[in-house]
C-alpha cells in the first residue's frame, strides 16, 4: 500500500512537471491558451500583468472547488488532486518562460500533446489536475446530466476572449491545442464520463465486498460458465464514474488477478445511482 501511494504520488508530480513544461514552454511564450482552469488563469494572467501570474492564480481558483471536491467527492481524490494543483503551480513559478519555437501551430500542438499527457496520467492514477474535472466529477454524482456542456462553455468563452484580446488567428490555434489534449487525454484514459465493468470471477463474494467497501457502487451478478471449461462462475457488473476507474482496477487485481474484466463505454443511466 505505501509502496502505491509512492508511485501515485510520483505520476503526480510528472503529471504537474509535463503541464508546467508545456504551458511554460510552448503555449505562454505563443500566447495559445490551454483548456479549463489553466486556461482561465492564463487569461487573467493576460488582463493582469505584473499582478498576478498564472501559476498563482491558477492556485487561487482552484481553492474553492478542492473545498467542494473535500465534501462532495471524497478525500483521497481531493489530497491529490490538490497535490497536483499545488505542484503545477510552484513548477509554473519556478520554470522559466521559454521560447522554444516561432512556429505558432508547432507550440499549440506540442503544448497540447505534453500537457494531454500530464493530464492523462494523472487521471489514470485516480487523481486530477483539479478545476474542470473536479467540477465534472460532482456534477456527475449530483445531477448523473452530461457535462460535456459545461467544459464547452467554459472553453469556448477561453477561446472567445483569447480572440478580442490577441486576434482570431490565436483563437483558431487555441481551438487546435484543445483538439490534441482531448485526443491524447482520450487515448491515455477515457473520455467516457461512465463505464460499465464486467467481471467475470470465482471470487464472487471478495470482489463485491471489496468494491463495496472502497466504492459504496451497486453491483448486480449472473451466473457464468466457461464454455471451454465448464467452471462455474459468476459475473459482476457495475456501473462507475471515470474517476472510479483506477480504485476498481486495483481491487480486480488485488482480490483476483485472474478475473476477466471488460470495461465499455456507458452513454446514459437510468434508476437509481449514487450521486452523493
Amino acid at each position: 500500500m505505501v509502496w502505491l501511494e509512492t508511485k501515485k504520488v510520483f505520476i503526480v508530480l510528472i503529471g504537474a512537471i509535463l503541464n508546467a513544461i508545456a504551458m511554460n514552454f510552448f503555449l505562454i511564450p505563443a500566447n495559445v491558451y490551454a483548456s479549463g482552469f489553466t486556461g482561465v488563469a492564463q487569461l487573467l494572467s493576460s488582463i493582469l500583468g505584473d499582478f498576478g501570474s498564472t501559476g498563482i492564480l491558477l492556485f487561487i481558483l482552484n481553492i474553492p472547488v478542492t473545498i467542494l471536491a473535500w465534501k462532495k467527492v471524497g478525500r483521497s481524490f481531493t489530497i491529490y488532486s490538490f497535490l497536483s494543483v499545488f505542484l503545477m503551480s510552484f513548477f509554473l513559478e519556478v520554470i522559466p518562460v521559454i521560447h522554444v519555437s516561432g512556429d505558432i501551430l508547432l507550440n499549440a500542438v506540442f503544448g497540447g500533446v505534453i500537457a494531454a499527457v500530464g493530464v492523462g496520467i494523472t487521471l489514470k492514477w485516480g487523481a486530477s489536475t483539479g478545476g474542470m474535472d473536479i467540477i465534472a466529477m460532482v456534477l456527475s454524482r449530483m445531477k448523473d446530466k452530461p457535462v460535456g456542456t459545461f467544459f464547452f462553455t467554459l472553453n469556448a468563452i477561453i477561446i472567445i476572449t483569447a480572440g478580442f484580446l490577441y486576434g482570431w488567428e490565436k483563437a483558431l490555434y487555441t481551438l487546435v491545442t484543445l483538439y490534441a489534449s482531448t485526443r491524447v487525454i482520450d487515448a491515455i484514459h477515457t473520455r467516457h464520463e461512465k463505464l460499465t465493468a464486467l467481471i467475470i470471477t470465482k471470487k464472487s463474494e471478495e470482489m463485491k465486498k471489496a468494491i463495496h467497501d472502497k466504492l459504496v457502487r451497486g453491483i448486480t451478478t449472473f451466473p457464468a460458465k466457461g464454455a471451454f471449461t465448464n467452471e462455474n462462475k459468476e459475473m459482476m457488473m457495475i456501473v462507475i464514474t471515470r474517476y472510479e476507474l483506477f480504485d476498481l482496477e486495483r481491487i480486480i487485481k488485488e482480490v483476483d488477478p485472474n478475473a476477466f474484466t471488460n470495461i465499455v463505454q456507458t452513454t446514459g443511466v437510468y434508476g437509481f445511482f449514487r450521486r452523493d
